[in-house]
C-alpha cells in the first residue's frame, strides 16, 4: 500500500505520454480555423467523448464522492444519490439545445458560439457575451486545476511529508503541461487526447470501485446495511426547498437550465459541436454524451459511498475527513485522493492518479483552446485585424493559447482555501450562465428583440445575480433560471420600449416561427 515507485513511473509516464501524444497533431494546423474546430472531419463519438471528457473535470472526480461521502446531517451539501437528480435536468437539455440551437450553428459558416449573437443583434451583444464566457470560463477552470492540484498534492504529502507549496508544485505541472500540447496541437489534440483520457479516468473508477467494495469485511450485506443507516441510498426528494440545491425539482429544472446554458452558449462546448462533420453527428454527439455522464456520475456516487462504508471500519488518520466533520470543515474533497494514496495496491494506485490528473488535463485544455479561440475569432479578427492572414492569425492563436494558460495556472493559485470545491465551481459559472442563456433565447426565440435590449438585460441579470449569490439563500442550482428570466424579461420590455433599432437579419431562423 502506499505510493510506490511503481506508482510514480506509472504517473511520469502517463503525463509525459499524453503530452507527447498531443504534441504530435501540430502538422495538422494550418490555419487558425483548423487550430480552432478542425477540418470537420471527426467521428461524432469522439466529439462525444470530448463533451464528456471536458465536462467532467478533476473537481468532478473528487467533489462527486466527497457529495456522497459526506454525513447526511449536511442535507444541503448531499450526503446521499441526490445530486443524480441534476442529471435528469442535464439530459432534457440537452434535446432542447438539438431543437433550438444546433439548427441556428449549422446554418452559416460559425467558428465561435457568439457570432450566432453578432448575426441577430450585432457586434455589441456578441462582444457582451464573450467576455462574460471569458470570465467564467477563466475562474471556473481555475478552480478546476487547483482541484487537480489536491490530487498531486496528496501523491507527494505521502513521499514528501515536509516539502513545501505541495499545490504550487502541483498546479505548475498540470497546467505545464497540458498548455504544451493544447499550445501546438489544436482542436484536434484537445479532441483525441480527451477519449484517451475519458477511458483512463473511467476505468480507474470502476477499478476502485471494485477494489474498495472487496475491501470492506461483510461484503454487500455490509454495505448495504451502513450506507441504509446514513440514507446513502436515498435517491429523489420532492422537497420544494429553494435553498437546497439537490431536489428533484432543482435537479430537473436548475439543472435543465444549467445544462442548456452551459452547452448551448459556453464556446468551450459550442466549439465541439462547431467541429462535427454536419447537424446530425452533432445532435447525435450531444444527446449520447448525456447518458454517458448519467452512468458516470453514477459510479462516482457509488464510489462515495463506499468509502463512507469502509471507513466507517477503519479509522482515519486525518480525523478532519470524517464523513461526521469533514464539511464542516471543508474537506471532503480530499477523501478520494486519500484513500487511493494510502489505500490502493501498487500500479493501481498510479493509474487511480493518472486517471484523476487525466480529467483535470482535459477540461484545461479545452478551456485553453475555446478561450483563444473567442480571443481572435470574436474580438482580434474584427475589432483589430479584419485583413490578418492566416498564417499570422495561427501563430497569434497559439500564443494566446499560451497567455490564458498563464491567467488559468495564476487563478488557480488564488483558489487555494475555498470550500467545496466542486459547489463553489459551478456556482461561479451559475451566475454568469443565466445572462448568456438569455441572450440567446432571445434572439433565437423572439423578433422583436434588439442589440441594446439584450445588453441591458445581460447587465440587469448579471447584477441581479451577484446580489442574489452575496444577499440570500437560494442554491446556486436555481440561479441560471433565475438569471435567464430576469435578462429575457428585461431585454425583450426594452426592445418594446426603445424600438427594434437594430432589425434581424431577413434569413430564417428559429424565431421565424414565434410572434413575439
Amino acid at each position: 500500500m502506499g505510493f510506490s515507485s511503481v506508482d510514480y513511473v506509472i504517473l511520469i509516464a502517463y503525463l509525459l505520454g499524453i503530452t507527447a501524444f498531443g504534441v504530435m497533431f501540430r502538422n495538422t494546423q494550418r490555419s487558425a480555423t483548423d487550430y480552432f474546430v478542425g477540418n470537420k472531419n471527426t467521428h461524432w463519438f469522439v466529439i462525444c467523448a470530448s463533451i464528456v471528457a471536458t465536462e467532467t473535470s478533476t473537481l468532478t472526480l473528487i467533489g462527486i464522492p466527497a457529495i456522497a461521502y459526506a454525513n447526511y446531517q449536511f442535507p444541503e451539501q448531499g450526503g446521499n444519490f441526490a445530486f443524480l437528480q441534476i442529471v435528469f435536468g442535464y439530459i432534457v437539455a440537452r434535446f432542447i439545445i438539438s431543437v433550438l440551437f444546433i439548427p441556428a450553428y449549422f446554418k452559416g459558416d460559425l467558428q465561435t458560439a457568439y457570432k450566432l449573437l453578432e448575426n441577430r443583434f450585432g457586434g455589441s451583444v456578441k462582444n457582451a457575451a464573450a467576455s462574460l464566457f471569458m470570465v467564467v470560463r477563466a475562474v471556473g477552470d481555475g478552480v478546476r486545476t487547483f482541484a487537480a492540484s489536491i490530487v498531486i498534492a496528496a501523491v507527494l504529502a505521502f513521499s514528501l511529508p515536509d516539502f513545501p507549496q505541495l499545490a504550487v508544485v502541483s498546479i505548475l505541472i498540470v497546467g505545464i503541461l497540458t498548455l504544451i500540447y493544447t499550445y501546438q496541437g489544436g482542436l484536434i489534440a484537445v479532441l483525441w487526447t480527451d477519449l484517451i483520457q475519458l477511458v483512463i479516468y473511467v476505468s480507474g473508477a470502476v477499478i476502485a470501485a471494485v477494489i474498495v467494495w472487496n475491501a470492506i469485511p461483510g461484503g454487500w450485506e455490509e454495505i448495504r446495511s451502513v450506507a441504509s443507516a446514513g440514507n446513502k441510498f436515498e435517491f429523489v426528494s420532492f422537497e420544494l426547498d429553494f435553498t437546497v440545491p439537490f431536489t428533484f425539482w432543482a435537479g430537473l429544472i436548475g439543472g435543465t437550465f444549467l445544462t442548456t446554458a452551459s452547452h448551448g452558449t459556453d464556446q468551450m462546448l459550442v466549439q465541439r459541436l462547431l467541429a462535427c462533420r454536419n447537424e446530425s453527428d452533432a445532435k447525435m454527439a450531444i444527446i449520447t454524451s448525456g447518458f454517458i455522464i448519467l452512468f458516470q456520475f453514477a459510479l462516482l456516487l457509488f464510489v462515495g459511498v463506499l468509502l463512507y462504508v469502509f471507513y466507517s471500519h477503519f479509522t482515519l488518520a486525518d480525523s478532519s475527513l470524517a464523513a461526521a466533520n469533514c464539511l464542516a470543515e471543508r474537506k471532503c474533497d480530499g477523501i478520494f485522493p486519500k484513500f487511493i494514496v494510502e489505500q490502493l495496491p501498487t500500479g493501481v494506485a498510479g493509474l487511480m492518479i493518472a486517471a484523476l490528473t487525466a480529467a483535470a488535463m482535459s477540461t484545461l485544455s479545452s478551456s485553453l483552446n475555446s478561450l483563444a479561440s473567442s480571443s481572435i475569432l470574436d474580438f482580434y479578427k474584427p475589432l483589430v485585424n479584419p485583413d490578418a492572414d492566416d498564417q499570422k492569425l495561427l501563430k497569434l492563436s497559439r500564443w494566446l493559447t499560451a497567455v490564458w494558460g498563464v491567467i488559468l495556472i495564476s487563478i488557480a493559485f488564488l483558489s487555494q482555501g475555498v470550500g467545496s470545491v466542486l459547489t463553489f465551481g459551478l456556482s461561479i459559472a451559475s451566475l454568469i450562465y443565466g445572462p448568456m442563456l438569455g441572450a440567446f433565447l432571445l434572439g433565437v426565440l423572439t423578433k422583436r428583440a434588439n442589440g441594446t435590449g439584450v445588453v441591458v438585460g445581460m447587465v440587469a441579470s448579471l447584477i441581479s445575480m451577484v446580489l442574489i449569490w452575496n444577499l440570500t439563500p437560494i442554491a446556486w442550482t436555481w440561479y441560471v433560471l433565475i438569471g435567464t428570466c430576469i435578462c429575457f424579461s428585461v431585454g425583450y420590455l426594452v426592445s418594446l420600449v426603445i424600438g427594434n433599432g437594430e432589425p434581424a437579419p431577413e434569413t430564417e431562423h428559429p424565431s421565424d416561427r414565434s410572434d413575439l
